[in-house]
This record gives C-alpha cells, structure tokens and sequence, in this order.
C-alpha cells in the first residue's frame, strides 16, 4: 500500500481535513502555530481566544512586556521561551515586512520561533502553497505505516514529499496529525479502529 493509497483511506475517513487552529488571519495562524508546540491545539485555541483580544495585530505583540505575556501563554507550556520568540517575531514582522507574515518560506523561517513545522504549516493554511509539516504525529504515523523509515523530521518531510503527489501534500498532514491525534496514538493507539493493522509495523511488533 503506498503513500497515495493511504491518503484516499484517510480520505474517506476523516474528508477534507483542516488545521484544528481558531485563527482569523496569518498573523493569528502563525501565533497560534508557535503556541501549538508541545502544547494541544485544544489549549492553544483557549489561550489565543483572550490573547488575540489583547494582542489584536503584530504591532501590539511586539509591544507587549515579556512577563505580562508569559503569564497569558503561561498553561500552554515552554512560556518563557515561546514570549520571548513571539515579541522578537511580531518585532520583525514589524520593522522587516510591514507588519504582515511574509509569505517567502526562507522569510519565515528567518522568524523567531519559526521552524520547518511552522513555516510549513503557514505556507499551506496561510497562503494554500502545498507544503508538508512534521510534527510529532504525522512523524510517528508515518513510521508506524512504513511510509517513510526517518530518524529525523526533515527526513521525513523530505521522503513524503517524494513518494505524496504535491497537490495533497497539505492535506495529507493534516489527515496524518488528525489520525494520529485520535486514532494512532503514541501510547495505546486504538488499533482495533485502525485500517493499517496488516502494514502497520507498531501492529507487527506489538500486536
């Protein structure tokens, strides 16, 4: 079973995935992806409902004092240094792009707090450019599966960008992250709902 078998199973499963982020524009998308590390897109979403009213545009982000923020994102783990990139990254929106989320993806990655996963998330959400982002769930899903044997996200990114056709590549991560997120979990996946079973090498060794 390939890559784009997979993806037409998903399909028919979870439809048209989208990004499980409350955002209005790119400049909230790109916060709230910075927020999502190590933290769930359920507490993300908890936290940016009063922090976007607070902090409603990048101007007002990079004005805003580091302690004051750290206390708004303080339950969303990692506070301290996710205030710190997210002033010094609406400060560059600022002064290097007039106060909008770039959308070259070398310009994002310039960003504070920005890296592949987030650059890619924004590239395919924010601006509809087909983009793969690996986050925990999509790089564990896609060992399990024997899509790709990675050791690394990059890895990983690289070989679902050879073996996904480039017009699913988005919505393939997101059907990645929701199957992983309620389905194939890191502990005790439900592999009783699971169409994989007989490719599924976690299944093979554990099962």
């Amino acid at each position: 079973m390939d890559a784009n078998e997979i993806y037409e199973i998903l399909m028919k499963r979870f439809g048209q995935a989208e990004c499980e982020l409350v955002h209005k524009n790119n400049y909230e998308l790109i916060v709230a992806v910075i927020l999502s590390a190590r933290c769930t897109d359920k507490r993300v979403n908890q936290i940016t409902k009063d922090l976007f009213k607070k902090y409603p545009d990048a101007r007002s982000l990079a004005m805003a004092k580091q302690e004051s923020l750290e206390k708004d994102i303080y339950s969303c783990g990692f506070y301290k240094n996710k205030a710190k990139n997210l002033i010094s990254m609406a400060s560059d929106l600022i002064n290097r792009f007039d106060g909008q989320v770039p959308e070259n993806y070398e310009d994002l990655i310039s960003l504070a707090g920005v890296g592949r996963k987030t650059a890619n998330v924004v590239m395919f959400v924010g601006f509809k450019k087909p983009a793969i982002a690996v986050d925990t769930h999509v790089f564990r899903v896609s060992n399990r599966l024997g899509i790709v044997n990675a050791k690394t996200p990059l890895e990983c990114e690289l070989a679902l960008q050879n073996k996904v056709d480039k017009e699913k590549w988005g919505n393939f991560h997101h059907l990645l992250v929701l199957f992983g997120r309620y389905i194939c979990k890191s502990r005790n996946p439900y592999c009783k709902d699971c169409e994989f079973k007989s490719i599924c090498n976690f299944y093979k060794q554990n099962k």
